[in-house]
Parts: structure tokens; sequence; C-alpha cells
């Protein structure tokens, strides 16, 4: 069936392209074109040296630099064809809705979902990096990563049902997405604030376990980028209780999935995914302290990102593996 090979296709992709969006967006390549869709109103990067000048004629105040700017592009044509991926899961979901695993509406909310985060993208773009938007448009391709997991695996994969686990661990999967997908906020807020080197030694925070925070300003959701709440600077001590309180969310979600994880081990077919998380959630905790102590080197930078990434796969073929199929 086209439908079950284009959704472990899509959702390839959309793992793909979450780590691509990382790597724009820790490169400070985020702003590599001025407009959207393209760059400097062209669908390529300007090469010429007439094509240069005309960019720079229209946008003067954006200097061109081809290698920040194919950084954002490439992300862009992967996002495009994701989002022709997407509409033909919707059409095709629609279509053989007698056939498929799951409901037609999962595949219409998923293209919604792409329309917003192009939406969102482009007000990357055009309210310049604001944090709530960069940040909204991470948790978008996040949840885009997850809807399309859960559609792979409903094709690909075997589910135990409810009945197969106590009602405790049930539920204990269940709100793991929660936990996750709030511990993911936290990171990108961290990240889009330009937090993560707010405290460079570990564990504490500027040789306190307790230092001075301004949580007010550090989390005023309508601010601009490195400002206050009223307009001025954003303090140290703001951007220290961002990381800070990033740190704790980390911890919080080491014990949350690590607990759940070793009670999985005791469920025959829960025990692959279950090995799976606990090794992720090690690297992943380990790349958080590599990217402060060696003061974010990209590529762990962009593996911290990867990291999450595969924790929201990980946990989604966990709800997923627990929930029986309906036809």
């Amino acid at each position: 069936m086209i439908f079950k090979r284009l959704s472990l296709i899509a959702m390839l992709t959309a793992l793909c392209l979450v780590s691509l969006g990382a790597y724009v967006r820790l490169s400070d390549a985020g702003l590599g074109c001025p407009d959207w869709p393209g760059c400097y109103g062209a669908l390529t990067v300007p090469q010429s040296v007439d094509a240069i000048a005309q960019a720079q004629t229209v946008y003067p105040h954006a200097p061109v630099e081809a290698g920040k700017a194919w950084k954002e592009m490439a992300h862009r044509y992967v996002a495009a064809v994701l989002g022709l991926m997407v509409l033909a899961l919707f059409i095709l979901g629609w279509k053989n809705k007698s056939s498929i695993r799951t409901s037609p509406w999962v595949t219409t909310g998923l293209a919604g979902l792409i329309v917003f985060q192009a939406l969102l993208g482009m007000w990357t773009v055009t309210l310049l990096l604001k944090p709530v938007v960069v940040s909204a448009h991470l948790l978008g391709g996040m949840s885009t990563l997850a809807i399309l997991v859960w559609i792979a695996h409903r094709h690909w994969g075997t589910q135990i049902g409810r009945h197969m686990i106590p009602a405790s661990y049930y539920w204990l999967i269940r709100v793991a997405l929660l936990v996750l997908f709030a511990q993911i906020f936290l990171g990108g807020w961290t990240s889009t604030n330009y937090a993560a080197l707010a405290c460079t030694d570990f564990p504490t925070c500027h040789g306190q376990w307790l230092p001075a925070m301004d949580f007010k300003d550090a989390f005023h959701l309508h601010r601009e980028l490195g400002e206050s709440a009223d307009g001025g600077n954003l303090t140290l001590a703001s951007l220290t209780a961002i990381q800070w309180t990033h740190r704790i969310g980390a911890v919080i979600t080491l014990i949350y999935l690590g607990f759940m994880a070793v009670n999985g081990l005791k469920y025959g077919q829960l025990k692959t995914l279950s090995i799976a998380l606990l090794c992720v959630l090690l690297a992943q905790i380990s790349l958080g302290i590599a990217n402060l102590l060696l003061h974010l080197p990209l590529v762990l930078a962009v593996g911290h990102n990867f990291g999450a990434a595969l924790l929201v796969v990980i946990v989604v073929l966990l709800n997923s593996k627990i929930t029986a199929q309906s036809r």
C-alpha cells in the first residue's frame, strides 16, 4: 500500500528535518534569508555578482552570506518535500479510509499542523527570531514527527493493548509524552534565548546550587529576543533562570523516563523499546553535560537535539504499542 510506505518515508524525513532545523538554528543561520519562502526574492541563494548586487539593493540591511543562506534554504527545501508527503497522506487517508489503520482525521490534523508550521517558519524570519515563535516552531516539528511515528507504527508495528500491562504502567507511558514535551520546550526556550551557557559550571551554577535568578523576565513569552518584558536588555539573572530550569527539567525527565524504562523491562513485548529508551536517555544526559562543559560545540549541540527527537520516537512507539488496533 502506498500509504503505508509513504508514512515510513515521511517519518524518516521528519526526523532528518528536525535535526536539520536544529543545525540551522545553532549555526546562527536562521536569518540566512531575510524573506520567506524564497531567499532575497528568489527560489535559490543569489550567486552571481549581479544577483548579489540586486539582493543587496532590495535588502540593504541583510548582507548576503551564502553559507548561512544555503543552510536555511536546504531546511526549507526538505520542509517543502515533507509538506507534499503530508498532503499525499491526507488525500490517500481519506481515499482509503476503510483500509488504513489510522483515522483519516489523524492525517487531517497533521496537514493542519504542517500549514501552521509553515506560518511559524515565516514568522520566525519576519519577527526576527522571536523566542516564543522559534520555540513553538520546534514543538511543532516534534509534534509532526510524533504523529508520523504514530501513523507509521500503526501500519508497520504490532500492538499489545492496555490489558497486557497494569493500569498504573499504562498511564505512566501516556503521561511520559507530556513530561518529554515539557522538557523539549524548556530546551528550546534555552536555545532560542541563547541561555545554554548562562551557567558554565556543573552541577552547580555560578558555584551555587541556587544562584540569583529572575523568573519574571526569563519566561515572559511575548518579549523580543534579548529583551526583558519592559524592553530593556535581558539580564544574566534571567538567562540563569532559563538554564537552571532546563537543568531541573532534565533531572525530572531522567527520573521519570528512567523509571518507566526500567519497569518496561519486565514486559517482553516492551523490553527492546525500554532498553532503547534507557540508552538514548543516558546519551542525551551525557550530551547535555558535554555541551555545557565544552561550551556548546556545534556537533554536540545538534546531537542533543537529535537525541530529543529519538526520545520522542521511542515514547510515541511505546504509546502506540500499548494501544490496541481498532480495526
